[in-house]
């Protein structure tokens, strides 16, 4: 067991050490770089997802609101040619 740790004290382990932990770290900051970005796409997908649902429903209002009143004023539209 002293020799793992006659080893680990060398000056040539303790650069590999290093070098290992900066490398584990920039990849675990890629990583996470990846998931962020996949994270923002989701959202970046779900807003344009929740602005075309919101632009039909504009239009649903849109035409409601055109809508003939009663029958009476249907009929009248229909007579006109105003569909």
């Amino acid at each position: 067991m002293a020799w793992i740790a006659a080893i680990l004290a060398s000056r040539p382990a303790r650069k590999a050490l290093g070098l290992a932990l900066a490398a584990a770290t920039i990849a675990l900051f890629l990583m996470n770089l990846r998931r962020a970005g996949e994270r923002a796409g989701r959202l970046a997908e779900r807003l344009q997802t929740s602005e075309n649902t919101h632009a039909i429903q504009r239009q649903m209002l849109d035409a409601t609101s055109r809508r003939p009143a009663d029958r009476d004023a249907l009929v009248e539209r229909l007579r006109d040619g105003r569909f």
